[in-house]
Order: C-alpha cells, then sequence, then structure tokens
C-alpha cells in the first residue's frame, strides 16, 4: 500500500507561485517513483490574501495549514502592499504561520554546490556546509512594542518628539528548547556548535550565554564556543567553512542566514525548514524574499524552493530516499551547467548556459 502524505500549498506574492510549481512538480515526480502519493491544496497568505481577503492570514489557512502533514511555502510581500497599515502588512502572515502552527525553530542549511564555488563573491570559499538554527517565535518581533509623543529634550536641546520602541525578551523555556535542537543537530553532523549572541549588551543574550553553556556540559563531544553578532558577520567571511552549527537568536538569525545565502552565490539555492512540537506540520520554504521585479518572467531560481520540498520529505517524513534523489537530482543538474541569472557566473564559460525556472525544474524531473 502506498503511503499518501497531504501538503498545504502557499504559493504567495511574486515569484512564489512559480517556484512552489517547480517544487510540486519535482516532489510529484520523486515521490511516484517510490509508492508515495502527494496530496496538495493551495491556500492564500501574504498579499495575496490582502488582495482577496483584507487580510494577510486568513483563518482558512491557519485551519488548513494545521490539518495538513507539511506546509511548503513560496514568499510573500511586494512594493504593492507597502503602504497598507503595519498590522497587515503581508509579512505578518509568516509571524501569524510561525506562531498559529507552533514553529519556533527554523533551520537553515548553507552548502556550496560542487561547481557553484566560483559564484561565491569570495575569493577562496573553501568546503561551505553549516546550518543556522534560528529561534523563531520570541524576541523582538514578537516583544511589545509601541509609539508614543515625549516633549522631553535631548542632552543638545532638541525635542525628543514621537518615540517608538521595540522589546527583545526571552524565557529560560524558549532558549532551552532551541539550544536543545541545536545540540542535536551538531551531534549528527560535525560536533560543533557556535552561539551567536550580543552578550557584551543584551542581558537577553547573557541569559541565551548562561543557558547554553550549561546545556553544554550535557553534550561533552560538542565543541561549544560563543561569539558576538559582530564578529560572526565578519566571520562567516573570512572563515565560513570552519562553522558547522550556528544557533541564535529571531533577530541575529533573520540578518546572518541572508548573508549566508550571498556567501554561497545565490540566495535562490537555499532551503529552510520551520519546525516545532513533534507531531505537527512543518513550514518548509526558500529564504529568499518575493522577487517581484521578475516574477512571472520564467527568471526566477526554483532550487531553494525544490530543496525545501526535499527538507520536507526528510524532516518531516523520514524519506530520506526521496529527500536524496531530490538532492542528487539538483546536483546532476548544476553539473549540466544550467544556472539561473541570480547565479553570477552565468556566461564566464563556455559549460554555463542561462536557463529559466521551467527549464530548471524540467532538468531536475529529468535527473532524478
Amino acid at each position: 500500500m502506498s503511503k499518501k502524505y497531504n501538503i498545504a500549498v502557499i504559493p504567495g506574492d511574486g515569484i512564489g507561485p512559480e517556484i512552489t510549481t517547480a517544487a510540486i512538480e519535482v516532489l510529484e515526480a520523486a515521490t511516484s517513483k517510490r509508492d508515495i502519493e502527494i496530496f496538495t491544496k493551495e491556500l492564500k497568505a501574504g498579499g495575496a490574501a490582502i488582495d482577496a481577503y483584507g487580510i494577510p492570514l486568513p483563518q482558512e489557512t491557519i485551519f488548513a495549514a494545521k490539518d495538513s502533514d507539511a506546509v511548503l511555502l513560496g514568499a510573500v510581500g511586494g512594493p504593492k502592499w507597502d503602504n497598507v497599515e503595519p498590522e497587515n502588512r503581508p509579512e505578518k502572515a509568516l509571524l501569524g504561520l510561525r506562531s498559529g502552527l507552533g514553529l519556533y525553530a527554523n533551520l537553515r542549511p548553507v552548502v556550496v554546490f560542487d561547481g557553484l564555488e566560483a559564484a561565491s563573491p569570495l575569493k577562496d570559499p573553501g568546503k561551505i556546509d553549516f546550518v543556522i538554527v534560528r529561534e523563531l517565535t520570541g524576541g523582538i518581533y514578537f516583544g511589545k512594542n509601541g509609539m508614543y509623543q515625549s516633549g522631553d529634550r535631548l542632552s543638545d536641546g532638541t525635542v525628543k518628539g514621537k518615540i517608538a520602541f521595540d522589546t527583545e525578551s526571552y524565557s529560560e523555556g524558549e532558549i532551552n528548547r532551541i539550544l536543545k535542537i541545536a545540540f542535536d543537530l551538531a551531534m549528527k553532523r560535525r560536533k560543533k556548535l557556535t552561539l551567536v549572541d550580543k552578550a557584551n549588551v543584551l542581558i537577553s543574550s547573557r541569559m541565551w550565554r548562561t543557558l547554553a553553556s550549561q546545556m553544554s556540559f550535557d553534550y561533552p563531544e560538542v565543541e561549544f564556543d560563543t561569539l558576538y553578532v559582530d564578529n560572526c558577520a565578519m566571520q562567516l567571511i573570512s572563515r565560513p567553512a570552519s562553522f558547522d552549527v550556528i544557533v541564535t537568536s529571531n533577530l541575529f538569525g533573520d540578518i546572518l542566514s541572508d548573508e549566508a545565502g550571498q556567501i554561497v552565490g545565490s540566495i535562490g539555492m537555499l532551503p529552510s525548514a520551520s519546525v516545532g512540537t513533534p507531531g505537527t506540520p512543518g513550514l518548509f520554504e526558500p529564504i529568499h524574499g518575493s522577487a517581484p521585479d521578475i516574477a512571472g518572467q520564467n527568471k526566477a531560481n526554483p532550487m531553494g524552493s525544490i530543496l525545501s520540498a526535499a527538507m520536507m520529505m526528510r524532516t518531516m517524513f523520514g524519506e530520506e530516499e526521496v529527500a536524496a534523489d531530490i538532492e542528487n537530482a539538483v546536483r546532476k543538474t548544476l553539473a549540466s551547467g544550467l544556472r539561473t541569472s541570480d547565479i553570477k557566473f552565468v556566461g564566464v564559460d563556455d559549460n554555463t548556459t542561462l536557463a529559466g525556472t521551467k527549464e530548471i525544474a524540467k532538468a531536475v524531473i529529468e535527473n532524478l
């Protein structure tokens, strides 16, 4: 009897519909070879939901996502919705999905595939293969915030006027559960974990460092160290190959993972997984944005979305063979020289060929 999985698909905005279509085509081709059936249901979130329903995250989307086995997301946002009220922006859909599904850990593997070394802006990137574990439902994005008027003056006499504030706060429970995921992941990899914080300035970071240091005693095989976030940003450029697992807060993880996307040559190559309590559906998405400037033009790189589908099969369902099939097909496709325009060295030599979203997806399926 074949296995069956129900996947909620949220194409979103910009290039989201194109890349999710490519990912589902590849996923269906890969699973059909393993006697696995995939059933998909398309849902709206982000700008597409604002246009249809007036809000970025309808309850129907939350309910259907919770009822699925996993969620595949494209991207949300774009200049079309820049002037909507802050509480109604497309990006609120992401925060709402993560919170609504109880997804507190974001896993972002950063890998330079063979043949793409020249696409990296680094002269000698080395063998880059690390994972950023980012806390997702706490910190400054979910803390108290607001704005008020003040008649007080600064030291030079300037009137303060409006004051805006955002609060960074974390509980021990929030920190410990993400640290455990990171330590466990390090044990499965090269047994090295780096905590990134700003403990020289932030009290919340000091608690991260204290709790991580305490937990490290439970993992004596893991080499544990710490870096301030500004130093880590530099080290990711100077010695990216030395990292194995990085664990950090919501804000710092958001910034560092985008930096990592450029290290590998294109942010379009990187997948991600957002997970929480075992048994609840995870959310899988490429780390790039909606790229509205190229939407609908068959220019988007679908690799990040395709690899997110592979992560979904491995992380949610334990379908290692399907995940490996997809990843190997991606490697073969890249080895053949096909490149979307975001990979910057297209045309440098005779072995590379510029290809569109549909052509990449077709090639990956042929290479399965």
